[in-house]
């Protein structure tokens, strides 16, 4: 059977938004390790569910382990002078170490703490960032009788070359460049070994502490320690099993095809060779995300790259409830002809249609500016208890008044109403639920992508740009499913969303480096309130 169409294209592109030099086909009946994928992933959230059910004894030695780790951290930070940005920036150093320590689990939570910006402090997520880069490789040894084990056959049997350097080191798995007996270039990841025992063992803890540090974490005012541990299950669980990743990046690959969607790429999982512990998959190359100057050189539009990317995203979010839920800059690539290929797909967020429709309401109401609609819609993605009384919140939070621009506040007057809001949203239940936590993640990743690759575009124009394009193409559907009488392509408040980046009416035009500028003047004013007041207070 011939690979291409007649037109040239590969057979398998309406199956998924895949390469044009396809090293083999995607034909979904064929794939032998898809059978009872979907009872696997049920099995697999059950057990999560299972696994931080509070218990009333904790694994002894582990919870000895972890605490004496913590309290280490903890404990100098309350030894010393307490509220200086200096202090904040020692302890979470701390808990960056303690977390390096502590083994791949936590080091896990800790890459996932560092893409919370507006829900940890930027102390805590500049620090996290590094353990990004401190997970040792394992030894060639161990991954080669991981992948002879699951595979069921020597190394050489499978592959003609396989190299013993990684590519990448992570927490849960690391991967390797191989080229097939049959002539294709391939990555294989492999799982760490025991990892799934010690995940499992870890998680244990972690949910049987996190009730015990509700406010008792300073640099986490706004977190929930069980909701974030239990998030956080949900994610890492997935990725306990390749299987389930290779059917995420089907399940990706083929919504981003459904709305002929062609701006991101997704790698082709081998037909054959996945397994629980090992995943073999297409080779794409392309530029690293943060090697802009080649890109320029290339001739790729950085900025137009970044647009398409999040409009792609944006689509198959509101279309079809699923989304790569870890972008971050070793999961992406820009290959030569400007598409993004999506790297990594061990987490996803997935949403039912309750939510689905609940996310099409939030995106309507945010290009509308209309307030309700974005907390009804908040609600239904259980960012906000059933039974929220919504007027109420957005009398506490001060949204039915003209906003300000932080720049005109004083800083009494900003870290009073910073204070306020917390407060009102803790004392609301509001929490983030994992399709929601993922999403916030990809787009601030998104946002410091901008730093880099587009330093120089009109924020504004590009959030009309994407509003609009999901308004204009995809509104009749959208109206059609929330009920509404006609399609919501009414156009874009642009009041409102200059009120949400905090800027004043007359603002028409902002880049992303003058927005930096702005939010890092805000930061400054506060970090100086706050050592002016611990002076005060250590003076007294």
């Amino acid at each position: 059977m011939s690979s291409t169409q007649q037109s040239g294209a590969p057979l398998d592109l309406s199956v998924g938004a895949f390469s044009e030099a396809p090293p083999w086909l995607v034909d979904i009946d064929e794939l032998a390790w898809r059978k009872g994928i979907e009872t696997l992933r049920v099995r697999s959230q059950e057990a999560t569910y299972a696994l931080i059910r509070r218990r009333r004894l904790p694994p002894l030695i582990s919870s000895l382990r972890v605490g004496s780790r913590l309290g280490w951290a903890m404990g100098w930070w309350y030894l010393r002078t307490r509220g200086t940005t200096r202090s904040r920036a020692g302890l979470s150093r701390r808990l960056r170490l303690a977390f390096e320590k502590l083994g791949p689990t936590y080091i896990k939570l800790g890459q996932i703490i560092s893409a919370g910006e507006g829900v940890f402090p930027a102390e805590l997520t500049d620090e996290f960032r590094l353990c990004r880069d401190r997970v040792p490789a394992v030894k060639f040894s161990t991954v080669r009788r991981i992948v002879e084990e699951d595979l069921g056959a020597k190394l050489s049997q499978v592959f003609s070359f396989f190299d013993e350097t990684p590519i990448a080191a992570a927490s849960i798995a690391q991967v390797h460049h191989a080229r097939l007996i049959s002539g294709e270039e391939v990555v294989v990841k492999v799982q760490r070994p025991n990892i799934d025992r010690q995940v499992r063992r870890d998680l244990s803890v972690m949910s049987w502490l996190a009730p015990s540090l509700v406010g008792r974490i300073p640099v986490a005012a706004l977190a929930n320690p069980p909701v974030l541990i239990e998030v956080f299950a949900e994610t890492i669980t997935e990725e306990l099993d390749f299987r389930l990743e290779a059917q995420n990046m089907l399940d990706v690959a083929h919504i981003l095809a459904l709305s002929e969607q062609r701006a991101l790429v997704v790698p082709r999982p081998h037909p054959t060779l996945v397994t629980q512990r090992v995943l073999v998959m297409e080779r794409l190359v392309g530029y690293g995300w943060a090697d802009v100057d080649a890109m320029v050189k290339a001739g790729i539009d950085t900025s137009a790259v970044l647009t398409d990317a999040l409009i792609a995203f944006l689509e198959g979010l509101v279309l079809y409830g699923v989304f790569h839920g870890d972008l971050h800059s070793g999961n992406l690539l820009v290959r030569e002809d400007g598409r993004v290929a999506l790297l990594d797909f061990g987490i996803t967020g997935r949403l039912d249609q309750e939510g689905r429709r609940a996310f099409m309401r939030l995106v309507i109401s945010t290009a509308g500016n209309d307030v309700t609609q974005q907390l009804n819609a908040m609600r239904d993605l259980g960012a906000l208890p059933r039974d929220v009384d919504i007027d109420m919140v957005i009398s506490d939070l001060g949204l039915d008044k003209p906003p300000v621009d932080p720049l005109t506040m004083g800083a009494d007057e900003l870290i009073n109403q910073i204070r306020d809001v917390t407060k009102a949203l803790l004392g609301y239940g509001a929490r983030l639920p994992k399709p929601l936590m993922l999403f916030v993640k990809d787009v601030l990743f998104i946002d410091n992508a901008l730093n880099t690759m587009a330093p120089q575009s009109d924020i504004l124009q590009q959030i009309l740009t994407i509003l609009s394009t999901i308004q204009n193409k995809h509104g009749d559907r959208i109206a059609k499913e929330l009920g509404l009488s006609g399609a919501p392509n009414a156009g874009v408040d642009m009041a409102g969303i200059r009120a949400s980046l905090g800027l004043s009416p007359d603002v028409e035009r902002i880049t992303r480096e003058e927005l930096q500028a702005r939010r890092a003047l805000i930061r400054k004013r506060l970090e100086s309130h706050r050592r002016s007041q611990a002076k005060r207070e250590n003076s007294r």
